[in-house]
């Protein structure tokens, strides 16, 4: 679903930097409601069936908290991490614009259109496309950002990159959380049988 590999267990992202609010996830359950009837608890081998795209997403999303975490830390700290030069700083910067680009176009060009006939969350209207391009204009301001400080037309200044994050940060933490939520075991049994989850190719 994204154009670089998982990071590994050891390398998962740690807590968010970024400052979080209270509006998160929890008002957007458009896939979840408290009056159905509960469901039979699953077996662990179910459980796995069920959760392996949330497993899966989880795993991308925790790349780009990763790179995340490092560029705001540098923007909040002052100083890069060691024997991090400041072209591989900028660098790194541009690869999570890239990756996560594709990552968005992939999941709108082939994951979301099929799961969005049963789970209207994932529909073109609805609160993860919304989020999609919401994130994608911060996006849009951190390329441009940092493409000008790596060509030398602009001098790299943390205050200034740190503003930039500042302005979609929020929204891009909170649908790393949502679209894992939606994809959880407990919410794709909802919609899909383990057969359809186990076809479902990608």
């Amino acid at each position: 679903m994204a154009s670089s590999d998982p990071l590994p267990q050891s390398c998962m992202a740690e807590q968010k930097v970024t400052p979080s609010t209270d509006a998160s996830s929890k008002n957007n359950n458009a896939d979840e409601t408290t009056s159905e009837p509960e469901l039979p608890k699953l077996s662990a081998q179910d459980f796995r069936i069920y959760n392996r795209m949330a497993d899966v997403m989880e795993a991308y999303h925790n790349h780009f908290r990763y790179t995340w975490n490092m560029l705001y830390k540098t923007c909040t700290s002052g100083s890069r991490p060691a024997g991090m030069s400041l072209r591989g700083f900028i660098s790194q910067g541009l690869h999570l614009c890239h990756a996560l680009t594709i990552h968005h176009t992939i999941e709108e060009q082939h994951v979301f259109p099929e799961l969005a006939e049963r789970m209207p969350a994932f529909g073109p209207h609805d609160h993860l496309i919304t989020q999609h391009e919401q994130i994608h204009v911060g996006l849009e301001k951190l390329e441009q950002y940092l493409d000008a400080c790596r060509s030398g037309e602009k001098e790299l200044r943390l205050p200034e990159l740190k503003e930039i994050m500042d302005s979609f940060g929020e929204v891009l933490w909170a649908h790393l959380d949502d679209e894992v939520r939606m994809l959880g075991a407990e919410n794709m049994r909802k919609y899909w049988s383990k057969d359809e989850i186990l076809s479902m190719q990608w």
